[in-house]
């Protein structure tokens, strides 16, 4: 049984245009998830990408990915990640997998470590789902009426007495096939797997992510 990495990758993004292929240091974005994928073969039997663009499916086979032909009916603003691991899963049938690992094109920074670490735990508390969070330690609120409302703070608490908050930061999800051929990506019962990391804050989406993320790459080359 195979455990397989897919990376989205549609065209048409519209605030970065054409994100995904997009140089990021001296590599188009999507080449660090593939590399990554590959320098982690101990886990990683085989890396795919899902695209509908003819540049990104160049791209992702020059930097040796495998790639699945995404149809136009699921490659639109709106369509769920879900919808192109399901695709991609129908695409291979008989292949014999069983994990999914879904690596975002969109956060390109992982801890070296972060995969092998993550799917051991995956492994040995037999999970069906895996995915990272980091801790949030800012003061949240919400405003009403113009009055600002503290959600998880009373006013003049210390930050370091704040109930832990946590947030989903798309380095790295691990979920059974089954789960995605039922169109789910984190099961009811997913482990989260806490990464405290500066790369955790990296999830590119606008070009002031982008800066930030070459900010962050650049400094940790010196």
């Amino acid at each position: 049984m195979k455990t397989i990495a897919i990376i989205p990758a549609r065209g048409g993004s519209k605030r970065i245009p054409d994100k995904n292929i997009q140089l990021f240091g001296t590599l188009p974005l999507l080449a660090h998830s593939i590399l990554y994928a590959k320098q982690n073969s101990t886990v990683i039997d085989e890396v795919y990408v899902s695209t509908d663009s003819e540049e990104i499916k160049k791209t992702a086979l020059q930097f040796g990915a495998k790639v699945i032909d995404r149809p136009a009916a699921i490659s639109g603003d709106l369509e769920p990640t879900v919808s192109a691991l399901r695709h991609a899963l129908e695409s291979l049938e008989g292949n014999n997998v069983e994990n999914i690992i879904l690596l975002q094109a969109t956060n390109p920074l992982r801890p070296q470590n972060l995969l092998v670490e993550a799917f051991e735990v995956y492994q040995q508390e037999n999970l069906d789902s895996l995915f990272t969070v980091t801790r949030n330690h800012q003061k949240f609120g919400k405003i009403a009426v113009n009055k600002f409302i503290p959600f998880n703070y009373a006013i003049g608490q210390r930050s370091q007495d704040l109930e832990p908050l946590f947030f989903e930061n798309g380095l790295i999800y691990i979920t059974k096939a089954s789960l995605i051929r039922n169109d789910i990506i984190i099961s009811e019962n997913a482990f989260p797997f806490e990464v405290n990391h500066i790369f955790a804050k990296v999830d590119i989406d606008t070009p002031e992510d982008l800066e930030y993320a070459e900010y962050l790459f650049q400094k940790q080359l010196q």
